[in-house]
């Protein structure tokens, strides 16, 4: 199994379930309403913009893979919109998901020879660093979630 396959699977997992901490998001957000999404607890991220702002950067690298250019700053990477309903929550949800299937098509179909190459620009890394990057930056706001879902259910 190429490098592609291996990083593309790991997001999968991450998304649905199979990867090694058993944590993923599938489960994690399955049961929570929109009012605990919106619920902010001591000076934590709510848990809608961390869905948000892990959104924000699958897309971004993934509006690269498709070979646009990089639309994103981190100042703006938690200017999601207001969760004022089951409605705002589910949309916020659909396009995660739509979002990280996307991303994970896309990694899947991405060259394993053109991984070492400067994303864009060599101060952004190689393309493994970015893909790679989205894993672990996913993984870490997954931890954020789950003990911030315990404060608010």
């Amino acid at each position: 199994m190429g490098l592609s396959s291996e990083i593309a699977k790991g997001v999968r997992n991450l998304y649905q379930g199979g990867n090694y901490t058993g944590v993923n998001f599938k489960e994690t957000l399955a049961n929570i309403n929109w009012q605990q999404a919106g619920t902010k607890v001591h000076s934590f991220n709510t848990i809608a913009a961390l869905v948000y702002h892990i959104d924000y950067y699958v897309v971004a690298v993934s509006d690269v893979l498709r070979g646009g250019q990089l639309n994103a700053s981190d100042q703006y990477s938690f200017d999601h919109p207001p969760v004022e309903s089951s409605e705002d929550w589910n949309h916020l949800l659909d396009t995660f998901w739509k979002d990280g299937e996307e991303f994970t098509r896309l990694v899947e179909d991405f060259p394993d020879d053109r991984y070492s190459e400067s994303f864009l620009d060599g101060k952004y890394g190689t393309y493994y660093r970015n893909m790679a990057g989205v894993l672990e930056h996913a993984n870490y706001h997954l931890g954020q979630i789950v003990l911030i879902k315990k404060l608010v259910a």
